[in-house]
C-alpha cells in the first residue's frame, strides 16, 4: 500500500490511498461470496455461484463496490496510522479508480486533530477566595422567611397602589391608536415593582385606586420579541380590580419555630451562618478548580479547525432539543416562544463551543504528556454516579451506554475528568 498526504484548505489533508491489484482481486472474490449469499441466483444454490455469474447477475459496479467496501476501511486506517493523523471529522472519500486487475486508487480528505503545544499545568497559582458570610446575608434569609409566611390582605378601602402591591388589572394596549393583538388583559394579576411587564409599565400604576381608570404610556424594547411592536410607542388603558399586600409576621423565636426545627431565633440565625459558610466554602473550592483548569486551557497554543467548533455547537442544541422534549416541549416551539432561531442560537452558543472544545484538547494532551489512564475501576465509578443521578441502577446505563454505542465516549469523558482533578490536585499551595 501507498500513502501520500496532501494539506488542503480550511486544516484539512487529503490522503491518496494505492491499494495493490492482488489485494482488489481478493476483495473481488470475497465481494462475490458474500453476495452470492444475499442474492437469489436461479440454477445455483446460496453462495455457490462463481464469482462471474455473480458479477453478471448484480453487475460490475455493485460487486466493485461491495469489494470497495470491504478493502477500503482497513487500507484507510492503516493510512491514518502511517502519516500519524487522527482525524476528527469522517472522511471524505473520492474513489480514483476501483477495477478488478488494477490498483485501487482512492482520495480520503479528512481534518487531523490540532496539534497542541501545551503552557503550564501543573504547580498553577489559583487564589481561593472563601466570601465572608455577613449579618445582612443571615439577615436576608431570615427575611425570606418571614415573606413565605406572610399572608394576603385586601388593601384598605380607598388605599392607593403601592410598590410591592399585588393587583389585577384590565389593560388594552394601542399603538398609534389602533388596540394591538396581544395587547388586551381581564383580571391579570401583577405584582407592581416585579419588572414582569415592559419597563415604565409598572411604575405608572403607582398612586392609582380600585376602579380608576390610569393612562400608561411606554415604549416597547428594540429587542421585543415581537418585531411589529419593537421600539414602538404604546399607551395602554388600564383600570385597578385589586389590590392585595402581604401582611407579615413577626421576626421572633414564634417565626423560627414554624420554619425551622429550632426553638429560637437565635439557634436559626446560627444554622443559617453555618450552611451560608459551608456553601462559600464549597463555591470557593469549586471557582478555585474552575480557574485552575481555564488558566491551564489559556496556557496551550493551539489552532482550532472550525469544523470542531461547529460540531460542538450542534452537539449542545441536540442537547437543548433533549432537555426541551423532557420538559414536553419542541425545539421549534421553544424557538418560536423565545422569538429566535436555530442560526441565532449558533452564534450564542459558539464561544462557549470554542471554549470547549480548547478545554478538551488540553485535558487530552495533559493526559498523553502524564500517561494518565481510564481503568475498569474509573468507569464502574462513573456508571454508579449516573445511574444514582438518573435513579437507575448500573446494569441498567451499562446497557444503555453499550447498545447507543457510546462506551468510547464515555472513557473518553472520565480520561478528561481524572485529568482535570489531576491539574487540580497540583495546585501551588
Amino acid at each position: 500500500m501507498k500513502v501520500t498526504a496532501e494539506n488542503g484548505e480550511n486544516q484539512q489533508v487529503t490522503l491518496t490511498i494505492e491499494v495493490e491489484a492482488a489485494e482488489v482481486t481478493k476483495a473481488v472474490n470475497k465481494a462475490a461470496k458474500r453476495l452470492a449469499n444475499r442474492v437469489n441466483i436461479p440454477g445455483f444454490r446460496k453462495g455457490k455461484a462463481p464469482c462471474i455469474i455473480v458479477e453478471r447477475h448484480v453487475g460490475t459496479d455493485a460487486l466493485m463496490q461491495e469489494a470497495f467496501d470491504l478493502i477500503a476501511p482497513q487500507a484507510f486506517d492503516n493510512a491514518l496510522k502511517e502519516q500519524k493523523i487522527e482525524p476528527v471529522t469522517r472522511p471524505n472519500i473520492d474513489i480514483v479508480t476501483l477495477e478488478d486487475g488494477k490498483d485501487l486508487v482512492f482520495k480520503a480528505t479528512v481534518t487531523p486533530r490540532p496539534e497542541v503545544k501545551l503552557g503550564d499545568y501543573k504547580g498553577l497559582k489559583v487564589e481561593k477566595q472563601v466570601a465572608e458570610v455577613k449579618d445582612e446575608d443571615v439577615e436576608k434569609q431570615i427575611k425570606n422567611f418571614q415573606d413565605r409566611q406572610g399572608k394576603m390582605v385586601d388593601a384598605p378601602e380607598g388605599a392607593a397602589v403601592e410598590n410591592g402591591d399585588f393587583t389585577t388589572l384590565n389593560f388594552e394596549g394601542f399603538v398609534d391608536g389602533t388596540p394591538f393583538e396581544g395587547g388586551k388583559g381581564e383580571d391579570y394579576p401583577l405584582q407592581i415593582g416585579s419588572g414582569s411587564f415592559i419597563p415604565g409599565f409598572e411604575d405608572q400604576l403607582v398612586g392609582a385606586k380600585i376602579g380608576e381608570e390610569k393612562e400608561v404610556n411606554v415604549t416597547f424594547p428594540e429587542e421585543y420579541h415581537s418585531k411589529d411592536l419593537a421600539g414602538k410607542a404604546a399607551m395602554f388603558k388600564c383600570t385597578i380590580k385589586s389590590i392585595k399586600r402581604k401582611e407579615l409576621p413577626e421576626i421572633n423565636d414564634e417565626l423560627a419555630k414554624k420554619v425551622s426545627k429550632f426553638d429560637t431565633l437565635d439557634e436559626l440565625k446560627a444554622d443559617i451562618r453555618k450552611n451560608l459558610e459551608e456553601n462559600a466554602e464549597r463555591k470557593a473550592e469549586n471557582d478555585q478548580k474552575s480557574a485552575a483548569i481555564e488558566q491551564a486551557t489559556n496556557n496551550i497554543q493551539v489552532d482550532i479547525p472550525a469544523v470542531m467548533i461547529d460540531n460542538r455547537v450542534t452537539a449542545m442544541i441536540q442537547e437543548m432539543a433533549m432537555r426541551l422534549e423532557q420538559q414536553g416541549m419542541k425545539l421549534e416551539q421553544y424557538l418560536q416562544y423565545a422569538g429566535t432561531d436555530i442560526a441565532k442560537i449558533r452564534e450564542d452558543y459558539r464561544e462557549t463551543a470554542e471554549k470547549n472544545v480548547k478545554t478538551d484538547l488540553m485535558l487530552e494532551e495533559v493526559a498523553k504528556a502524564e500517561d494518565i489512564k481510564v481503568e475498569a475501576k474509573d468507569l464502574d465509578a462513573e456508571v454508579a454516579a449516573m445511574a444514582a443521578a438518573y435513579g437507575a441502577t448500573p446494569q441498567q446505563v451499562q446497557k444503555i451506554i453499550k447498545e447507543q454505542g457510546r462506551i468510547g465516549d464515555l472513557a473518553a469523558s472520565v480520561l478528561r475528568k481524572k485529568t482535570a482533578q489531576f491539574i487540580i490536585d497540583n495546585i501551588a499551595e
